[in-house]
């Protein structure tokens, strides 16, 4: 069910287009209207109004891309505001909670609880892992963490290698006031793929991305 934040902001943006917009970006760096109309099939006039009025309604700003030649585009891009519409797991109950245990318990007592979470919920994935190798096992962990809605899939490039990067997070304002879980993350990341593992996160305006970087 959708919190009323959920639903009060889904009636603001009011149009299945809209939503389509901010469903697209969120999974980019920020995209122009040219593509944007060819990814949906829709005029230009009709994605540059739709995006001016998600950009006065708060939820994309802009910015100039370098081009290889010729002038910056502009692109648009989310901002911190659309993260409310997407799935997230920590809410204001588990926030108090833990600050409780910290009074209760002591200053360590958040992150003993975490790390308990965190290992049970490894050893859970561990057992299910399917894959022969390192790269079967990251398409199996991606399509779990994108089942999850971290927006995650299994990339690899030339430039960067196999990656599983993922373009939201549930739990955002829970590692924002416990940066332990993304340590936490890596090392389950590590442990399921049975490879040590780096990981990057992004924060760019609206973009949320983190990247975890492994080698074959």
């Amino acid at each position: 069910m959708l919190s009323p934040m959920n639903q009060r902001l889904l009636a603001e943006i009011g149009r299945t287009q809209r939503l389509e917009i901010i469903n697209s970006l969120k999974r980019t760096k920020g995209m122009s209207v040219n593509e944007l109309v060819d990814k949906m099939g829709m005029s230009y006039m009709g994605i540059k109004q739709h995006c001016l009025t998600l950009q006065r309604d708060g939820y994309l700003d802009t910015w100039r891309r370098p081009q290889k030649m010729g002038r910056p585009e502009m692109v648009y891009r989310l901002t911190r505001r659309s993260h409310d519409l997407f799935p997230a797991d920590s809410n204001t109950l588990t926030l108090e909670l833990l600050n409780s245990a910290k009074e209760i318990y002591g200053a360590n007592a958040p992150e003993k609880l975490l790390y308990n979470v965190f290992e049970k919920r490894t050893a859970a994935l561990v057992v299910k892992v399917k894959g022969d190798n390192v790269v079967e096992r990251a398409k199996w962990l991606a399509k779990v963490r994108d089942s999850e809605g971290y927006m995650a899939q299994y990339l690899s490039s030339e430039k960067d290698g196999p990656q599983i990067v993922e373009c939201h997070s549930p739990v955002l304002n829970l590692s924002e006031k416990y940066p332990i879980i993304g340590r936490l993350e890596q090392e389950m990341f590590e442990a399921v793929l049975g490879t040590k593992v780096r990981r990057e996160e992004t924060h760019t305006s609206g973009l949320y991305e983190c990247a975890f970087y492994f080698a074959t």
